[in-house]
């Protein structure tokens, strides 16, 4: 057998995320690698083609980063029967319209999420997609984080029991962009062009959940904007129109009830930037992004409640290290493998459209049950 190149339209790499993660850490680190290897000593050799609106900001990244080709009309790179991916990276608002054209074009496709700005684009997506028979997937980063990978280790060997509730905190202070800088653009902070916490990370939250713990039945969320006035790139204000922070409580099947605090307005007083507390029958453990740590039944300590003392207990002593036990790539190039065999050798792939679709259906939903104040069942998706 022959090495494969895959040609991959990526638009949307002049971006934070597209650059870092999924241009530099993933596409090229597999082309400087001699591309992705398979069990039978052939590659699969991806090459970038990268597309957006500033001609000088691609032609910067494609010279710094030794990238041939490069183009501001994606019609044009559509219609080119050399692409085989089209790979979407941009800003929320522009997302529907490109993937549709690439549907039209016969591109297999992998998109960020969310998806769509609402439910029944993102449906419409996965319909579409399905009726042209191309392939696609939605990047679900977070399930190939180390300490998530652990975390499903301990899970998947029964560790916990009967698992009672999960806990999450995510988020950090993003400066309003006056005095300092802000580390995330001002689209994220104008509803009108997609942006809120809530858009952003409860379609995270949907898939963590369902592959962790199970799916999903219902959402009580509320939604605030607590920084009401940003600045923007060119350091102009502007009044901020989207949520910047997001409480959820979801219940998923079995019973297991989950917490999850997601804001851009919170100083960080934890391990890492986002922490699952999980807690079971038989043990309790608390992952982050590379670390997870277990207390095992047998071995939990008991607590005595004393106001009157200082507390003596060494808390997080009392916990164990889950190891390593392999090697942990970046986990969008991982992602960004697994999407490649299933494009080129078809190997099994569950991260589809539709899948990106659930994410997109509870972000609404949290959305709807802020305002509403109340609690609201989650319909499961006809696929």
């Amino acid at each position: 057998m022959t090495d494969t190149t895959v040609r991959i339209a990526m638009n949307g790499v002049t971006g934070r995320m597209g650059h870092r993660q999924h241009l530099v850490r993933s596409v090229l680190a597999l082309r400087d690698q001699g591309g992705l290897e398979l069990a039978d000593g052939t590659r699969i050799r991806p090459e970038p083609v990268l597309v957006g609106r500033s001609a000088r900001k691609l032609r910067t990244l494609a010279e710094r980063h030794g990238v041939e080709h490069w183009s501001c009309d994606l019609d044009a790179v559509l219609g080119d029967d050399t692409i085989g991916i089209y790979f979407d990276a941009q800003i929320t608002a522009a997302r529907e319209e490109a993937v549709r054209k690439a549907i039209a074009a016969g591109k297999h496709l992998y998109v960020e999420k969310p998806t769509a700005g609402t439910l029944a684009g993102a449906l419409k997506l996965a319909r579409l997609a399905q009726e042209a028979g191309v392939k696609n997937g939605v990047v679900q980063d977070k399930l190939f984080l180390p300490g998530l990978r652990k975390l499903r280790r301990l899970v998947d060997s029964g560790f916990f029991g009967r698992i009672l509730s999960v806990r999450g905190e995510f988020g950090y202070w993003v400066f309003e962009g006056d005095s300092q800088p802000a580390q995330r653009p001002s689209w994220n902070y104008r509803a009108e062009d997609g942006g809120g916490i809530a858009a952003d990370m409860f379609p995270h939250w949907e898939y963590v959940l369902h592959e962790l713990f199970g799916p999903v039945r219902s959402v009580h969320a509320h939604l605030t904007t607590h920084l009401p006035r940003r600045w923007d790139e060119s350091g102009a204000p502007y009044d901020a129109t989207a949520d910047d922070a997001a409480y959820g409580i979801f219940e998923l099947a079995g019973g297991i009830v989950a917490q999850i605090n997601s804001s851009w307005a919170v100083r960080v007083h934890r391990d890492e930037l986002v922490e699952f507390q999980v807690d079971g029958t038989e043990g309790s453990a608390v992952a982050g992004l590379r670390h997870c740590r277990f207390q095992h039944r047998a071995g939990t300590p008991r607590p005595v409640w004393n106001p009157d003392v200082p507390a003596s207990e060494p808390f997080r002593a009392q916990w164990q290290e889950v190891p390593d036990n392999a090697d942990f790539d970046n986990g969008f190039k991982v992602q960004w493998e697994l999407f490649l065999r299933h494009v080129v050798r078809d190997e099994p792939w569950r991260w589809d459209l539709a899948a990106g679709a659930r994410g997109v259906q509870l972000a609404e939903l949290g959305r709807r049950s802020s305002a509403e104040g109340r609690r609201l069942d989650v319909p499961e998706l006809n696929r």
